[in-house]
């Protein structure tokens, strides 16, 4: 990622940790998480690519499953650490270098961060890191915006973007997409694209 949208938005998350845990720790996303966990044999080894409050990391534990959190934020490092009762590790996202370590990705919401630029060589780490046959879900705000907003950079995507986007890696195959509204109280109208891909 270059450096200065990349700090930026990190000391955004950092300034605003305690705020944005209170926006989102709460939410129900059961159904969300359950258009990966469909896929998942039970107890398998999860990666939370962008913890953030450490929401979903719990839930999969709740559940049953292996866990590794990361996040670029020290502070929500701090907060989902303590919210799941396992370290959070801090680390960005071009610095995975996992190989087949895990049978699925969790990035939700997260890797929408990066610019369009550096997107492949975040796609590539985590076609390295996903174990032959594992999943990964991933969403971003749906359209074709990119750039700053309110201190955070963004990258949109639409079906076909997200398409092209993955059309260069041999390994991995999307299986489904689908554009749901945002399910905080009072952003209904903010629209995200959901995907899940399968490396062969």
């Amino acid at each position: 990622m270059t450096n200065q949208s990349t700090n930026k938005t990190i000391n955004y998350y950092n300034q605003n940790a305690s705020a944005f845990t209170s926006d989102t720790v709460a939410v129900d996303f059961d159904e969300k998480q359950n258009v990966l966990l469909k896929y998942l044999e039970p107890d398998v080894h999860i990666l939370d690519f962008g913890c953030g409050s450490g929401r979903d990391s719990k839930a999969f534990l709740q559940k049953g499953y292996k866990v590794t959190a990361i996040d670029g934020s020290s502070e929500l490092c701090k907060i989902a650490s303590e919210y799941i009762g396992q370290e959070v590790q801090c680390m960005k996202f071009h610095e995975l270098n996992e190989v087949e370590a895990f049978d699925a990705v969790w990035a939700c919401a997260s890797i929408l961060h990066v610019p369009s630029t550096d997107l492949p060589q975040v796609i590539g780490n985590i076609e390295r890191a996903l174990k032959p046959g594992g999943y990964f879900y991933v969403s971003f705000k749906h359209g074709d915006f990119e750039g700053e907003r309110n201190g955070r950079y963004f990258t949109n995507q639409t079906e076909q973007s997200l398409e092209e986007l993955l059309e260069p890696f041999t390994q991995l195959e999307l299986l489904e997409t689908s554009v749901t509204p945002d399910v905080r109280v009072g952003r209904g109208d903010e629209m995200w694209l959901n995907g899940i891909v399968r490396k062969r």
